[in-house]
Parts: structure tokens; sequence; C-alpha cells
């Protein structure tokens, strides 16, 4: 086919001339001729992205569909886990009240609270404030996890000086329980065996033949061994720590030296007669915070509950004392 030529008549010259389109014009007519097509197709676009989901918006919705399910769920867990933990401090509080008769851990150090927090990151979106409140919260939580964890270093601490504190109370006899019945006064007044007058005995005697074994009565380091002409004699004085202190008295021999740490049970000495005293025998004393009390109290590992009722029967009957 051949193109078609298109002529112009010019009035001035009485020809026909041939008309010549620029590129401007051709431009701007295809532009008018895409133009419709262009604004019709949007519309179309339009009306069908209204009407019809894509595979990638079906997609992402139950994408966010599944992760709103997971916000709730985590805020469920969360509320649960802060459950937990509350139930966890108020049986470590009692741990610590009961057992080991100390002030509960104060876990409010260092904790904090999360106004400080920035939480910008999470704003704007549609769950933007049940997110935020589900970071505070963790955050909460994951302090609390942290005290408690202390509290726990804490309870070691704690579990390690009680275990270190009952082995160093005063617990046991220091003679054999084959000696029960050989103890000859107890604690309180009795009649001075030199000067036959009422006095105070500080602590219990222990007859028992010359060189019997005396034992530590608990873990304690030896603070002295003296050796007196009158008074205790040779006497050991061991200090056990937590305030107490306990002193053997009227020893043939020493089997410790001032310094060293001795354990319950131990061999610490021999039964004598020195110093202030009338026959072979062992003077015990128990001192608690600088004050000197009862030693019957402190037995209760070796004896059984008639051994013990004997034991005090015999303490508390009026006698005289051997020192």
């Amino acid at each position: 086919m051949f193109k078609k030529t298109k002529f112009r008549y010019n009035p001035e010259t009485l020809t026909y001339e041939k008309v010549v389109v620029g590129w401007g014009e051709r431009l701007l007519k295809t532009l008018l001729f895409i133009a419709p097509s262009v604004v019709i197709g949007f519309l179309l676009m339009f009306v069908f992205s209204s009407w019809f989901k894509s595979p990638k918006e079906i997609a992402l919705e139950k994408e966010i569909a599944i992760l709103k399910a997971q916000v709730n769920n985590n805020n469920s867990a969360i509320a649960l886990y802060d459950e937990v933990i509350n139930d966890i401090i108020k049986r470590d509080n009692e741990i610590y009240r009961v057992i080991f008769n100390a002030e509960p851990f104060n876990r409010n150090i260092g904790t904090g609270g999360t106004n400080e927090l920035d939480f910008s990151h999470l704003e704007g979106y549609d769950i933007s404030k049940q997110l935020i409140e589900n970071s505070k919260k963790l955050k909460l939580l994951e302090k609390k996890i942290y005290a408690q964890s202390l509290s726990f270093d804490e309870i070691i601490k704690l579990a390690k000086e009680k275990e270190d504190m009952l082995a160093s109370i005063p617990a046991i006899q220091p003679i054999a329980n084959k000696d029960l019945t050989r103890m000859a006064s107890g604690y309180g007044w009795r009649d001075d065996p030199i000067y036959h007058t009422p006095r105070m005995h500080w602590g219990l005697d222990f007859t028992a033949n010359t060189g019997t074994n005396v034992y530590a009565t608990g873990n304690g380091t030896v603070v002295s061994c003296e050796q007196k002409m009158w008074g205790y004699g040779n006497s050991i004085i061991i200090d056990h720590g937590y305030g107490y202190k306990t002193r053997y008295a009227h020893l043939s021999a020493f089997n410790v030296k001032p310094g060293d740490k001795v354990k319950r049970g131990q061999i610490i000495g021999f039964v004598g007669s020195t110093g202030k005293s009338t026959a072979p025998h062992l003077h015990y004393e128990v001192e608690k915070k600088g004050k000197k009390v009862n030693p019957i109290h402190y037995f209760h590992s070796d004896l059984t509950d008639e051994e013990y009722e004997k034991m005090l029967e015999i303490s508390i009957s009026t006698n005289q004392s051997f020192d």
C-alpha cells in the first residue's frame, strides 16, 4: 500500500501544496490516541483490585492473621510466666524467712521500670498498643528473672553458711556416751568442793579416768591452750564462730595447739585433774555471744531422747561440783 499523502490549497498561490506533519504533532497525536487506553486500563485495574485479591495479598493477609494470633498467645504466655515467677518469689521468701531466719532478698535493686525504655519502633501498626504492652511486660519479666537469679545466688551463699554454722555450733558430748552416767555435776548453783560454800557452776562436770579422750563438740579454731596451777588448770578454748566458744578444763594433756583448725568429734585433749580439781574429770562450758549458757542444751546430735532425758535429770540434781 501507498502512504497516504495530504494536500492543502494555498489561496495566495492558487495551488495545492503538500502537507508536511512535524514530529511534535505526530507525538501529540500518538499520545492522544494512547491516553484513553491508559486511563481505561488504570480504571479496569482499580476495579479489579477492589473486587479481587492477588495471591500475594492473600498470603500477606494470612501472615498478618497468624502474627496477630501469635501476639495474643504471647500475651497469655507472659501472664502465665509472670504468675510462675511470682510464685517462685513467694516460695523463695519463705525459704529466707523460715529456713535461714533472714530477711527476704531485696529484688528492687537495679530492676527499675519500663518508662525509660523506647518503644517508638513498634508504633504505627494496627496492633502497636498490644505490641508495646507485651514488650513492657517482657522487660519487667526479664528483670524479675534476673533479680531472682541474684536471690538464688544469695540462697546458695546462705546455705553454705548454714551448713558451716550447723557443723560449728556445739552439738555433741565432749566425753563418749559410755561415760554419760558418770556426769557428776550440772550447770547452776553447786557446793564448792574446797570451800564448801554455794557458788555458780558455769559448766558440766564429766567424771572419767585420767587419759580419757576429750572431743571437740563443733568445728572451730583453737584460740587458747592454758596451763594454770589453779582454777581451770590445763584448759582448751575453741572459737566456733557465730558467737560460740567452748572450754574444756582440768586436762591431763593437750592434743592440739593454738591456731589449729578442729572438726567436731576430733580428739583435742585428755581427761585429768589439774588446777582446782578434787578428782579426774572434764569441766565443760559453752559460751554464746559472750555469755555462758547451760551446755545441756547442746547435745542434740549424739543422744537419743531417753539419753538426753537421763542427762538432763543428772544435770539438774543438786550435788557438789568437782572444781
